[in-house]
């Protein structure tokens, strides 16, 4: 496909509905909210869309329903999203054709992840999403989005934690742009900065010490005084 896959997003809480649209516009997707079943029936019969995010739970029509049809009548890829931890939920849904199936409460990056695995196994990626998903080189080190691993110097794993992968992976896709602590703490953890939070500061020193040739004098993660953190390496996709 060519240009920003579009996203149908079926979900009756706007406290999930509305956030998760902002967050996967800034991801590079073009998302289309909708409160319940009814709203992307009627959303479907005059746009065209290359995946559906849909609640389980819903009033009305439930998700289960509403994604046999979409499989059915139009196509589309599906990944269900609830709160329930019923296996007989998702089973069911997997049997009806969902591609995929995410338990609520999520992280907006892993939901990300496997919206762009489900996109490229449909073979509706775009150039962009596919290059999205290739590794990222740079000093000696390889950066693997699709198998979250980070290779070291001389083939050597370096573990790192679910969070210092992320962030790593967010400056490395943004490679010698200024990303600032509070961009870091929502695309990383979903989350806005509170007075006096340093978190992401004694995160990116953890991840300075894993990465850094010399942590002293950090020459990957660079500071930006008012700004925020920025990768200074060169980065190459492959």
């Amino acid at each position: 496909m060519t240009g920003s896959p579009r996203i149908l997003l079926v979900d009756d809480e706007p406290s999930i509905r509305e956030p998760l649209a902002a967050f996967l516009k800034v991801e590079g997707f073009v998302p289309t909210p909708a409160p319940d079943a009814a709203e992307a029936r009627r959303l479907l019969t005059g746009e065209r869309f290359d995946l559906a995010l849909v609640d389980v739970m819903m009033p009305g029509e439930d998700g289960l329903s509403l994604a046999k049809h979409l499989v059915a009548e139009h196509d589309l890829p599906v990944i269900l999203l609830t709160a329930k931890t019923d296996d007989i939920d998702r089973i069911v849904g997997l049997e009806l054709g969902a591609d995929d199936y995410v338990g609520k409460p999520f992280n907006p990056r892993e939901l990300t992840a496997r919206i762009k695995a489900v996109l490229r196994r449909a073979g509706r990626a775009s150039g962009a999403e596919e290059e999205a998903g290739a590794e990222l080189r740079f000093d000696d080190l390889v950066l693997s989005p699709e198998e979250m691993t980070l290779t070291g110097r001389g083939g050597k794993a370096i573990e790192l934690t679910g969070g210092e992968f992320r962030l790593l992976l967010v400056l490395a896709e943004r490679a010698g742009r200024v990303v600032s602590r509070d961009d870091l703490l929502e695309l990383t953890q979903n989350r806005t900065a509170q007075i006096f939070d340093r978190s992401v500061d004694n995160q990116i020193s953890r991840l300075r010490r894993k990465v850094e040739r010399d942590p002293g004098k950090p020459s990957l993660i660079k500071t930006v005084r008012g700004g925020g953190y920025s990768m200074a390496a060169k980065v190459e996709r492959r």
